[in-house]
């Protein structure tokens, strides 16, 4: 007994002794923290999982600088950066969850479910001999399921409406395209409409290819919606700037610590040099989306429309680690042209106040009353052509404010959407009535202009919120919640019809920032 307690303080002693010949410095944290380490791994009385130890010390060293600095394990940096990527690998559809069921809304065009036969409609049941309906089983388990290296093979067994037996495809998964650009079309006479959902890799392509098929449709003036964009790839939203500058003009700058200031500038080669601008932001515009409209703004090349965006102007730079788990470092400020950052302000450490600055922002009445917002003359700047004041320190301002309407969507539109009520609907609606819709509306102009929506529709809305306990105040209530219902459940048949640019084309004549950009610019 003697002999093991001797041997324990000897090796506690022999830390000790090494831990004197560890710190060449006293003050040297580094060593501190190694030793620190070492010492849990060798002495703790129990087992430890050492990886998951590094972790939880590399996330609380990161809790304690900026809200934006992060760290990621391998399988949450392939879930943060796959969307942004341009690509991913798998069977190549669009699907959605009706009753515990994986539904079919597209495929992606000559992607491989179109090749083998895979069609809008059908359920997916089975994939490699596991069964995945109706066992409530998760999206995120689901997708695993499905995706899968590029050339790999998955067994699919299927049922489509009106065909008695299952049927089964073998898919080879191959690369599918990530589109972060949601709708293009023109929205008036000589005036296109372009949004962007984020900035990826493949974001400037899809801009120039969506800049020229408007052309060819006659667009002079343009409106860019980044409402609900948070950003993505920085140089993505410097490409699309400099479309619009004139040579030499600034796009943005970025400096920090360590970080020497690097200046983006237009190169004068762009597209869309001439017509007007009109760029849509509010409260969840970020980063890249603010990189976009604070060019714009501060060269006095267009104007914002909308709600002061979100206030992100830190810059990350990921660390990688070769078992794929990265950290994403803040090493610099980005400021525009008339060289504001746009930040809010936050305290270090205290990521949950900085969270709650949306919920803030609804309780001080901002959402609703531009004389809510107040900047401090400090943070006064001007745009560099017309000297027109801009403000630093919490995003971008708009030219023109557009407040929330909270009496468009009701507390029960809200709820039961919030419930997938509305969102259900449509997809039973449309997986009954797929064919009959394409036959009687051969264009979606036709289905726009045309269609309206069933009664019996909007009373399943009711019905089944009543099934998930969401009750009606009174009848008034209910006659204020048809309008937007409507327009809603339209607007998601002809996203399963057609694709998201016509969601928009619906949904859009209802969003009030949209319209006041095409009223501005119909003056």
């Amino acid at each position: 007994m003697k002999k093991i307690i001797f041997s324990i303080l000897g090796l506690a002693m022999s830390f000790s002794v090494s831990a004197q010949r560890l710190f060449t410095n006293d003050a040297d944290p580094q060593q501190k923290l190694h030793y620190a380490s070492m010492a849990i791994s060798n002495l703790y009385v129990d087992t430890v999982d050492e990886s998951k130890l590094v972790e939880d010390a590399i996330r609380g060293m990161l809790k304690e600088l900026d809200p934006h600095s992060s760290y990621t394990t391998a399988k949450e940096t392939k879930a943060m950066t796959e969307p942004l990527q341009g690509s991913f690998e798998g069977i190549g559809v669009q699907f959605n969850m009706a009753k515990d069921t994986l539904l079919v809304i597209q495929t992606v065009s000559n992607g491989p479910s179109e090749k083998v036969g895979i069609l809008a409609g059908d359920r997916i049941v089975c994939v490699d001999d596991t069964t995945i309906a109706g066992v409530k089983m998760s999206r995120e388990e689901i997708m695993r399921r499905l995706r899968g290296k590029k050339g790999t093979k998955v067994n699919l067994k299927v049922l489509r409406r009106g065909i008695s037996d299952m049927l089964t495809f073998t898919v080879t998964r191959d690369k599918i395209p990530v589109h972060t650009i949601d709708a293009v079309y023109m929205i008036r006479p000589e005036v296109g409409y372009i949004r962007i959902s984020s900035f990826g890799a493949t974001t400037y392509e899809e801009f120039m290819q969506a800049v020229e098929t408007l052309k060819a449709q006659g667009m002079k003036d343009v409106i860019v919606d980044l409402q609900e964009n948070g950003g993505g790839y920085l140089q993505s939203a410097v490409q699309i700037a400099n479309e619009f500058l004139q040579k030499e003009d600034l796009i943005v700058y970025t400096e920090g610590r360590t970080t020497r200031r690097q200046e983006f500038k237009a190169d004068g080669r762009g597209k869309l040099l001439d017509g007007r601008v009109m760029v849509l932001v509010n409260e969840y515009s970020a980063s890249a989306s603010e990189i976009l409209s604070g060019a714009i703004q501060d060269q006095d090349r267009g104007q914002i429309v909308g709600r002061r965006s979100f206030g992100k102007g830190l810059v990350q730079r990921p660390i990688e680690f070769p078992d794929g788990s990265m950290i994403r470092l803040t090493v610099a400020h980005y400021y525009t042209p008339s060289g504001r950052c746009i930040q809010k302000p936050y305290e270090k450490g205290d990521k949950e106040d900085y969270e709650m600055d949306i919920e803030k922002r609804f309780k001080h009445g901002e959402l609703y009353c531009r004389d809510s917002i107040h900047f401090a003359d400090s943070l006064k700047f001007h745009t560099l052509r017309r000297k027109a004041v801009v403000y630093g320190g919490g995003g971008i301002m708009p030219d023109f404010f557009v407040p929330l309407d909270t009496t468009q969507y009701t507390m029960y539109h809200r709820q039961i959407s919030a419930k997938g009520v509305i969102i259900n609907t449509s997809l039973k609606y449309v997986d009954q009535n797929r064919k009959k819709l394409k036959k009687e509306y051969k264009t979606f102009e036709e289905f726009r202009d045309n269609f309206e929506l069933p009664e019996e529709v909007l009373q399943e809305v009711f019905d089944e919120a009543e099934k998930a306990k969401v009750k009606l105040k009174d009848e008034e209530e209910r006659q204020r919640s048809i309008p937007m219902l409507k327009i809603q459940l339209k607007a998601l048949i002809a996203r399963d019809i057609w694709d998201m640019s016509q969601y928009y084309q619906i949904i859009n004549e209802e969003n009030h920032i949209v319209r006041k950009a095409v009223e501005l610019l119909g003056k």
